[in-house]
């Protein structure tokens, strides 16, 4: 498939909020503590960790590990277990997890494998769960965004990218 059928196959869409989205988190931490040998810190990121905004339904989990070869390796068990890899870059190696030949299944997950320090998400979701405002100007700007980028999750993101960075770098600041 080219990557524009893919992006149609599996465009943007934001919901409401839903509870489930703990516990799926909770779930899917388990099943990778079952498959990974190594000892590694797990972080729900991403809007679905965020109470009352809205979110693709999408849960995103960020894996830390203390090395390259620690990433390298649990990529490729993670791909034996039919995870996706979809992008290996700049020491990140990001999988997903629900996409199916006919669009979304009921539970859908990436996986961010990332080396320690490298937890620019976990600042954000932090900073918007403890700032309900920002939190909302974000839900509003996801928003504004989804129609015009629904079929291409490359711009979408790229268009989110300035507000997430100043409030990442506030929250780290404030560390």
């Amino acid at each position: 498939m080219t990557l524009e059928e893919l992006w149609k196959l599996f465009p943007i869409s934001l919901t409401k909020h839903n509870p489930c989205w703990a516990d799926w988190y909770i779930e899917e931490v388990d099943c990778l503590r079952d498959l990974l040998p190594y000892d590694m810190q797990y972080f729900h990121v991403g809007s679905t960790a965020v109470k009352d905004i809205m979110a693709k339904p999408i849960i995103d989990i960020l894996a830390v590990v203390d090395s390259y070869e620690e990433m390298v390796k649990s990529a490729s068990i993670l791909k034996e277990h039919n995870y996706i890899i979809m992008s290996e870059k700049d020491s990140r190696i990001s999988l997903n997890k629900g996409y199916t030949e006919d669009g979304f299944a009921e539970k859908v997950f990436h996986i961010h494998i990332r080396l320690k320090g490298d937890i620019d998400e976990v600042y954000f979701k932090d900073y918007l769960i403890a700032h309900h405002q920002v939190a909302k100007e974000y839900e509003i700007l996801k928003l504004k965004l989804w129609k015009e980028y629904e079929y291409n999750r490359d711009a979408y993101t790229d268009a989110k990218t300035s507000f997430v960075k100043i409030y990442t770098d506030i929250a780290k600041q404030n560390c």
